[in-house]
């Protein structure tokens, strides 16, 4: 048995393999360089039709580009009108934006507990999680893997809840045919480089609510319009504008929209590659009875932007700490996520207790992200494999 690199052994890859990478091709390098030396820079055509394209690919009828996905969310809780006094439940397994957003409104955060199988926001523990303070829903697509849409929207509608998608995983996901960004009141995207399509940063949000579009499309945009028909005296002049709402300044430069443009027209391909490596990996690793990978019951319609393992450590004898290092010793650039959002220190010390979602901690103590994007090739994936079953080899030997 060959002994691990962290040990003195010969590592599976000499040159480390990132879990994420963007891939950018001459025409998206072309696409930029043609906004940098035409007239418009930001608030161009560029912008304008960045957004046609998203509303292209999502069903969306209104489609706001951002400038990330951070802000993307934020729009989203001030166009439904969340504020103090307010609850919204989220998901725990998520990047610290999908709750942040609802602090930035000065609402409350309430973690709901997630599905041991598909790592998704559990509808059960959703429903559990309802006060009379609840306002909205924010589901996060963990990985790709769209939430269980149908099972939410009912709880919605039984409770006269807002759904907001984060689908900052999953751009290009369907579910039973329905593309991510066409089915929740209010659909947010990211384009930060290591999701499937990226702008560099970037973000956007997606509705079919004309009065939400409406919103959304103030709050990004200083809370100013030059529309006359929304504007209290439109008669001034052309050069004329109202301030309408307190709103920021979320807009994206047509430099990154016109990086996006082109990168959506690859957005099929970026799929397909995507659920090859998913399908590569989960027929490895199906025959390694240590490790569980996520389930998704749609995973032909699925882009997945995260491959994530839980390890069985009990088995094993050795902790999920000990796994990471030993990956990355082999080569393998491996990561975490997430951290449950309430076992955060700014969470804890606002009062959130760390055993509020079972389920997120039992998925915590156990998972590591796996490499997982475009410019991964057949030998790339097989190092992956290599290496999972030389550090699960050395563990099982211990015992």
């Amino acid at each position: 048995m060959e002994d691990l690199a962290m040990h003195g052994g010969r590592p599976v890859r000499s040159a480390l393999l990132g879990y994420g990478h963007q891939k950018i091709s001459e025409d998206d390098i072309r696409s930029v360089v043609d906004v940098l030396r035409g007239d418009y820079l930001t608030c161009g055509p560029a912008t304008t039709a960045f957004e046609y394209s998203l509303r292209e690919v999502t069903g969306a009828r209104y489609v706001s580009a951002v400038a990330n996905g951070t802000a993307a969310l934020h729009v989203a809780m001030l166009a439904l009108g969340i504020g103090p006094g307010d609850e919204v439940i989220v998901s725990p397994i998520t990047f610290a934006a999908s709750a942040n957003c609802v602090l930035y409104c000065g609402a409350t955060p309430v973690f709901a507990d997630i599905d041991p199988e598909t790592w998704n926001i559990s509808p059960i523990s959703i429903e559990e999680k309802i006060t009379p303070r609840t306002k909205a829903i924010v589901a996060v697509d963990f990985g790709g893997v769209p939430v269980d849409l149908d099972s939410i929207r009912r709880i919605c509608d039984r409770y006269d809840l807002a759904l907001v998608e984060d689908a900052a995983h999953s751009l290009g996901s369907k579910l039973d045919g329905r593309p991510v960004g066409s089915i929740a009141d209010i659909t947010t995207f990211s384009f930060h480089p290591v999701k499937t399509v990226t702008t560099g940063e970037g973000g956007a949000v997606a509705t079919s609510d004309p009065e939400l579009a409406q919103r959304i499309e103030l709050f990004s945009k200083h809370g100013i319009t030059r529309k006359k028909e929304l504007m209290e005296h439109p008669d001034e002049g052309s050069w004329y504008y109202e301030q309408l709402e307190l709103g920021y300044n979320y807009r994206i430069s047509d430099i990154e929209a016109a990086l996006g443009v082109s990168q959506l027209k690859r957005l099929n391909e970026f799929g397909e590659k995507r659920r090859q490596l998913v399908k590569y990996y989960n027929e490895h690793f199906s025959r390694i009875p240590e490790v569980t990978y996520q389930v998704d019951e749609h995973s032909e319609e699925t882009v997945r932007h995260l491959y994530c393992l839980r390890f069985d450590t009990k088995t094993l004898g050795v902790s999920r700490r000990f796994i990471f290092d030993a990956l990355k010793a082999e080569g393998i650039g491996v990561n975490v996520h997430y951290l449950p959002v309430y076992r955060l220190p700014y969470y804890v010390h606002a009062g959130y207790e760390n055993d509020c979602c079972p389920e997120a901690n039992a998925y915590y103590e156990e998972a590591i992200t796996l490499p997982l994007h475009c410019c991964m090739g057949n030998d790339d994936a097989n190092d992956v494999v290599k290496a999972v079953r030389k550090v699960i080899d050395v563990c099982r030997a211990k015992e």
